[in-house]
């Protein structure tokens, strides 16, 4: 029977370092708790793509990020409710460990941060493969840390033996916490990985689909489903209405404040100013007048389903497109957003859809609305390791061995397509590229920690390394539509 999204039963999976199977385990279980009928609510925390990729794989539904930092706690909750409406359990995957979250943030960003915003127990997965005894300690130690998260059961994963069960259940009954599942070493649910992380499903659809079957067989034959459902109702309930995109879009962006000048204090991004209830959302509900085309497919598969859900709610058509396919924009397209993903991978096809770059080259030059984070950046470039790009932009691009990641405060350096010059926000860098030069003569953000200037603001143009999510500042998709309406 269907709950109301405040009240859906949830848990979340979480683990005591990186590489414990946390993927394995919250994917096969929404996997086979689908299989049992149940409607699964898919979520991530902090800001990874490609792990929803595989949560969307195994419940049918539209994978989703929860990132206390990128868009404050309080939106935690909302944004899960908006997720959950429709469904009769919620599957959370953390991130890390269970307690690490953003470098010196305190708990902000972590798992056991979003856990205790959500009222959810925590299932601990633990790899067991190099410990007996030892694991009572490891999991005690975790469950007193925090009184206020409350860790339900543990799932021991990479179980060699029988024997090696033995021992671990009978360290853990000193430890109070229950043994809700015992994973053996499988191989073929592992998942392939490459310079960023796992490959995503839209590069490998057809495995996927196996890996996710099997992670769904050995989470049902080694877990106590029912125990694990059972626990996900403990969860308690959340006040609060859930996210609208719609309503969200009345709230005016916050007045700017001044881009600091070298050397200055830079401003609390963290705080913002009071913002007034929403009376009704009808305002922004209009026809689609204006047609935004968002690059999708294998090369792109990096983007937040609240943005598609904000630039909809503001009155405009979003039409998905293929840059290693498709040699046309969608008919009628008046503003372009080409997030994140792989270009690099697929450098030589980007490059050889000479027709697709014609237009994409075309249409900002018009000044028309281009937005472009991270690999639309890559694309928008004059080439990408040696290969042609769009052009728009005059700097080149390579792969480098140094990989560049982690949370950014940001101030927009000038006003933009998405935002008025002073305008903060924050963010998030993932990627192995450099982008010569980093910044044009109109940087797109003033990165606060370390402080720098990056991106490009030209014409209609927005690029940027900075993976942003747009629930946070409703008002960038808003000000987008309004220019593609304008421009």
């Amino acid at each position: 029977m269907l709950t109301s999204p405040s009240s859906v039963p949830r848990l979340v999976v979480a683990a005591p370092s990186s590489g414990s199977g946390k993927t394995t385990v919250a994917t096969g279980l929404m996997a086979a708790l689908t299989a049992r009928g149940l409607a699964v609510s898919p979520h991530k925390v902090g800001p990874d793509y490609i792990d929803p990729g595989y949560h969307s794989l195994a419940t049918g539904r539209t994978g989703r990020n929860l990132d206390s930092y990128l868009c404050g706690p309080d939106l935690v909750g909302p944004l899960f409710a908006h997720g959950a409406r429709g469904c009769d359990i919620a599957v959370v995957e953390g991130v890390m460990g269970l307690f690490d979250g953003a470098a010196g943030e305190g708990e902000l960003a972590s798992t056991a941060h979003v856990a205790k915003l959500l009222r959810a127990p925590v299932v601990l997965v633990v790899d067991a493969s190099s410990q007996s005894r030892s694991v009572a300690a490891l999991v005690h130690g975790f469950a007193s840390w925090d009184p206020e998260v409350r860790i339900g059961g543990v799932i021991l994963n990479k179980v060699a033996s029988d024997r090696h069960e033995e021992l671990l259940r009978e360290a853990l009954e000193s430890a109070g916490v229950p043994v809700l599942g015992v994973l053996r070493r499988v191989a073929q649910v592992d998942t392939p990985s490459r310079h960023l992380g796992l490959v995503p499903v839209a590069e490998r659809r057809a495995s996927a689909v196996d890996a996710v079957a099997a992670m769904a067989e050995q989470v049902a034959r080694g877990c106590d489903l029912e125990a694990l459902v059972a626990l996900a109702r403990g969860a308690g309930a959340l006040s609060g209405a859930a996210w609208d995109a719609a309503e969200a879009l009345v709230f005016s962006p916050p007045p700017p404040l001044p881009v600091p000048s070298p050397g200055a204090a830079p401003p609390d991004p963290r705080s913002r100013p009071e913002r007034p209830r929403p009376q009704t959302p009808d305002g922004l509900r209009g026809s689609h007048d204006v047609v935004v085309a968002v690059a999708g497919g294998p090369a792109f598969t990096f983007s937040y389903a609240e943005h598609a859900e904000l630039l909809s709610a503001a009155g405009s058509e979003v039409v998905v497109f293929d840059p290693l396919r498709d040699e046309r924009l969608p008919e009628g397209t008046t503003g372009l957003v080409v997030g994140g993903g792989f270009p690099e991978v697929y450098a030589a096809e980007l490059s050889s859809n000479e027709a697709l770059r014609k237009e994409v080259s075309a249409l900002a030059k018009s000044g028309a609305p281009v937005a472009a984070e991270c690999a639309g950046l890559l694309y928008l470039c004059r080439e990408l390791d040696g290969q042609p790009m769009c052009g728009v932009l005059d700097a080149t691009a390579r792969m480098s061995e140094r990989l560049t990641l982690g949370y950014r405060d940001a101030v927009a350096v000038s006003d933009s397509v998405l935002a008025a010059a002073g305008t903060r926000m924050r963010g998030h860098e993932f990627h192995r590229t450099v982008v010569e030069p980093g910044s044009g003569s109109a940087p797109a953000w003033g990165v606060l920690a370390p402080r720098r200037v990056e991106g490009f603001v030209e014409r209609g143009v927005h690029a940027s390394y900075l993976h942003t999510h747009w629930a946070s500042e409703p008002g960038v998709a808003r000000r987008f539509v309004e220019r593609c309406r304008t421009s």
